[in-house]
């Protein structure tokens, strides 16, 4: 008799299931659209951005688009310089102590992504000099 139950629940919750999926996935919103719409207005937006950039810089085009690549490169070293530095410093750390060649290797990977984070960091800057600098 237990047996009878115990799988008459089952079947239920089963039962339940199935019904609560197919409802549910019938009366969910098309998200296509709402991402095709979120997707246009991220490019707009950076459009918007773009042209700012071309304002900023006495209407010319090539110089603000440089300055708004430039901007996407410093605001997106950072993360990616700290990963580099986690690794590189996996690499130096940890698999260092049983391996020396491995240790060097961690060690020059550190010191080139610092590097290039700083360059990554400091070049919008001297871009904006150098343009406004000399162009006035």
């Amino acid at each position: 008799m237990t047996k009878k139950i115990i799988v008459l629940l089952i079947f239920i919750i089963c039962v339940m299931g199935v019904v609560s999926t197919i409802c549910a996935t019938n009366d969910t919103p098309d998200i296509r659209n709402d991402s095709t719409v979120n997707l246009y207005k991220i490019k707009e937006k950076q459009l918007e951005t773009i042209e700012d950039y071309q304002r900023e810089y006495n209407n010319d085009a090539t110089y603000g688009f440089v300055a708004y690549i430039l901007n996407i490169i410093q605001v997106y070293s950072i993360p990616f310089g700290f990963v580099g530095i986690a690794i590189s410093g996996i690499y130096r750390y940890v698999i260092g102590i049983r391996k020396l060649d491995v240790r060097d290797k961690g060690f020059g990977a550190m010191i080139g992504i610092i590097t290039v984070m700083v360059i990554c960091q400091v070049l919008p800057l001297v871009f904006a000099i150098v343009v406004k600098g000399w162009r006035g």
